[in-house]
């Protein structure tokens, strides 16, 4: 579809799921607590700020992760979070489907309706590819950044902002931590990888300014991360504390221009990175930072924005400093936001460090008042005052639709990198009655469904009990591959591909069978088997997720059996192919 098309039909799309939301009948209570905490018609940053008390102020500068009773509705320990801490944002669990997630933000919404000054809270997910990332069912999946940067085109970089942030405004949302703005220039890194848009930094630069743009227009807040920067470490901070050793030069050079280019095009909020930065400041994490805080961010970038801190719970942290310290420590750098994602004692500790410093004087009442107000113009522009409700059968109406699933597939086969086809290996024929054999380590069952819906043949599966084949599973594999008139084999990665991965896809060439591989995580896993004649990279699977990406499986089996491949690689495999390579047939 040309561009100006492509163009055209996503904006109708997302002006009829804007008026799907915004027709539909909204809980009775919305129109009686519209409005509460701000003067009637206005939204005043200033005159709220100035009724609030010490605890309801460091309340706004926490961000708790939610949790949940049996029922799948935030629970007890949520409402004391919200109506006795005070809480300003949330980042929700994982509600199961759109209209579960309605229902639930509605939910906190009037706990905090129901407090003294009865401000809205910010809601916010981690939407990076799409509201799938945390709503599971019945929303859009869509490639993951990797594969946006495999598309090489800021129009479907817009149009996966442009459709998250629909989905994400009607199911109540209005904050997604995306893009993800990190220049993957380590292939070994085990925590960023697909969520990277590339190891080019003008790519990861463009395609950053282009979703921090289509979020802004869709009343979403972007939110790029990690600053300054987790694309070359090789320890997940998840785990324990990376840290970088490249020169100031590099940094200016590989990793700032992304968020450079953000900032330009009107972020409104940024994420740190628990990573140590060593030009910069070689003892702190960046969470904890001044100089990389106040000092880069703020005084060289000139930003102006709120600053939200990664999961405070995350190791690189907590095993650190703890939540007490760590919380204040980061205040006094230069965050405006804690995101606070442990359990209900953590927020009681995160809140209680901030109102203890205050009171001490260790935090001065204007520094706290700054990062408060920051907090209250986001709310005012995202209009969490004027709609803090929503419709949870809109929601339904809207996540998942079919205009955004056919949007997201033509973003997939966009995406999808043939990267080696000897001898026409590829593509299959769709419509001869052979028997193929998906054979794999993760989420085959779902990647041999999308390839059935495509093959005219018998479609049969095989997968390991693990990532790391045993030789007897391998000769399994092989002897399901006699019954077969062809095979894929999918491969995953994170980090290193696993040597039993390797050896599965040996002995399934050496069948003689026609056989292609298809990446489905990292691209990098050719370095492992260079001998195999076809292969195909996807960018499907993250790291810590391991979620299933129908559409990238759709994508993917399409373009095996035929389709025109669109991607180029957004990252070097080294020593075998170039940044850029890609064939088509």
């Amino acid at each position: 579809m040309p561009p100006n098309s492509r163009h055209r039909m996503l904006a109708t799309v997302l002006t009829t799921a804007a008026g799907l939301t915004l027709a539909s009948p909204l809980p009775a209570h919305a129109h009686a607590d519209a409005g509460r905490g701000a003067p009637a018609g206005s939204c005043d940053p200033a005159a709220v700020l100035g009724r609030m008390t010490d605890a309801e102020k460091v309340g706004q500068m926490v961000m708790a992760i939610t949790h949940d009773g049996p029922d799948g509705m935030p629970d007890e320990q949520t409402r004391r979070s919200i109506q006795e801490l005070n809480i300003g944002s949330v980042i929700t669990s994982e509600p199961r489907t759109p209209e579960l997630a309605a229902r639930y933000s509605n939910q906190v919404q009037r706990w905090a309706a129901g407090t003294r000054l009865g401000l809205p809270l910010l809601v916010s997910g981690d939407f990076e590819f799409g509201t799938t990332h945390n709503v599971r069912e019945g929303t859009t999946p869509l490639p993951n950044a990797m594969g946006l940067g495999a598309a090489r085109d800021p129009e479907h970089a817009r149009a996966a902002a442009a459709i998250t942030a629909a989905e994400a405004r009607a199911m109540g949302f209005h904050w997604n931590y995306a893009p993800v703005a990190d220049v993957n220039t380590n292939p070994r890194n085990p925590i960023i990888g697909v969520r990277s848009f590339g190891e080019d930094t003008g790519l990861v630069s463009r395609l950053t300014r282009a979703q921090v743009r289509a979020y802004r227009a869709a009343g979403v807040v972007a939110t790029p991360k990690h600053f300054p920067g987790h694309g070359d470490t090789e320890h997940d901070s998840h785990l324990g504390l990376p840290s970088v050793a490249y020169d100031r030069a590099t940094l200016d050079r590989v990793h700032l221009p992304p968020f450079r280019a953000a900032i330009d095009a009107g972020a409104d909020a940024i994420m740190t990175a628990h990573v140590v930065v060593k030009a910069v400041d070689p003892t702190l994490p960046a969470t904890l930072s001044p100089k990389v805080l106040t000092g880069l961010l703020r005084g060289e970038l000139g930003y102006r924005g709120l600053i939200v801190t990664d999961g405070m719970d995350m190791d690189a942290i907590d095993e650190n400093w703890g939540t007490r310290e760590a919380t204040v420590m980061a205040v006094k750098a230069g965050a405006d936001v804690i995101m606070s994602t442990g359990e209900y004692a953590t927020h009681v500790d995160a809140v209680g460090a901030l109102l203890d410093a205050v009171r001490s004087g260790e935090l001065p009442r204007a520094r706290v008042d700054e990062s408060v107000r920051r907090v209250l113009e986001l709310k005012c522009k995202y209009g969490a005052f004027e709609r803090r409700y929503v419709s949870p059968r809109a929601a339904e109406k809207v996540a998942g639709n079919a205009a955004f699933q056919r949007r997201a597939l033509e973003m997939g086969v966009a995406a999808t990198t043939l990267v080696r086809n000897d001898g026409g290996v590829l593509p299959f024929d769709r419509r001869a009655r052979e028997r193929t054999l998906v054979a794999g380590v993760v989420q085959t069952e779902q990647l041999a469904r999308a390839v059935d819906t495509v093959a005219a043949g018998p479609v049969t599966s095989w997968q390991a009990a693990t990532t790391d084949p045993t030789d007897a599973e391998i000769a399994e594999a092989v002897r399901r591959a006699r019954d077969a008139d062809r095979v894929l084999v999918a491969t995953y990665s994170s980090k290193t591909l696993p040597e039993g991965q390797a050896e599965l896809v040996r002995a399934l060439q050496a069948t003689g069978k026609p056989v292609a591989a298809l990446a489905t995580g990292l691209p990098y896993d050719i370095e492992s088997y260079p001998d195999v004649r076809a292969y195909v990279a996807s960018y499907a699977t993250t790291a810590r997720t391991q979620r299933v990406d129908m559409t990238m499986h759709r994508a993917a089996a399409e373009v095996v059996f035929g389709r025109q491949p669109g991607g180029r690689l957004p990252v070097s495999i080294a020593g075998l192919y170039p940044y850029g390579h890609g064939l088509r047939y």
